[in-house]
């Protein structure tokens, strides 16, 4: 492993095939959530593997049963309690999102099993999104009481369209693997058992092709996300703005409690 991902130490790194990186989310046993320190090197490894020139594709994916469960409880806590938590995770967000989008190699993300939250955001922005039919994607974010910020704004409508992606931001509906191909939210929709592989070859297909051309390309196919950058921006607001009130403690100690949240049903907006 390259020295230049040394300090990546909350996510798994290894090389399975030539000039391809594959990144997991590692922590099984939480169903790979987001800490917080995680979610800060998850925000800038993207820049690191865009300077490596030894690197042509990337391959994101998940360590046992799930892809990622998103935000851990306890960073959830300090963004509600912290206000410089808050800022830098808004910070965090933002960035991530960015990184993604701007960083020049072809990624592949493998999602297995449950991805919501900061994991999903790399899956839905892969630039080829491959999940296995017991995938179970969820935004998850009105449940959490605070609105849809992260990717959805500016990604979901463009890939499912925007009747599709209001229902499922709106009411926090799962969907399968087999759904998420059918409304386009993904790529490709493979049975569990082939999913590392074909996304292998996926990525070595990308690694051997003509690189200038197939950077440029996606560059050039991205200028859709950067021209709605305004949508992003204003949702993460709202999302940052949601953890300073009642809805997003409610939505909180429902998670912890594993019970239906009661939110306020008085709203002035």
């Amino acid at each position: 492993m390259s020295n230049r991902y040394a300090a990546y130490t909350k996510l798994k790194l290894d090389y399975p095939s030539k000039r391809v990186l594959r990144l997991t989310f590692d922590r099984p046993e939480t169903y790979n959530s987001v800490d917080a320190e995680t979610h800060t090197q998850l925000t800038n490894i993207w820049r690191d593997i865009n300077d490596d020139p030894d690197i042509n594709a990337v391959i994101v994916t998940g360590a046992g049963k799930a892809f990622s469960a998103g935000g851990d409880f306890e960073l959830i806590k300090s963004i509600l309690d912290n206000p410089v938590a808050r800022m830098s995770t808004w910070k965090e967000a933002k960035d991530l999102v960015y990184n993604v989008i701007n960083c020049n190699k072809p990624i592949i993300s493998a999602i297995n099993g449950v991805a919501v939250g900061a994991g999903l955001v790399v899956g839905i922005l892969a630039d080829i999104s491959i999940c296995g039919k017991s995938a179970r994607i969820v935004d998850g974010h009105t449940r959490l009481g605070v609105a849809a910020g992260d990717v959805a704004c500016i990604i979901w409508p463009l890939l499912c369209g925007l009747a599709k992606a209001k229902y499922y931001l709106l009411t926090c509906k799962p969907l399968s693997g087999e759904e998420a191909e059918r409304i386009g939210l993904v790529s490709l929709c493979v049975e569990d058992a082939d999913l590392q592989r074909i996304a292998i070859e996926t990525a070595e297909e990308l690694s051997s092709g003509a690189q200038s051309a197939i950077r440029w390309t996606k560059y050039a196919l991205n200028n859709w996300l950067r021209v709605n950058g305004p949508l992003f921006d204003t949702s993460t607001a709202l999302e940052i703005l949601g953890f300073t009130g009642a809805e997003a403690r409610e939505g909180l100690a429902s998670h912890l409690e594993k019970r239906k949240p009661v939110f306020p049903q008085d709203c002035p907006l």
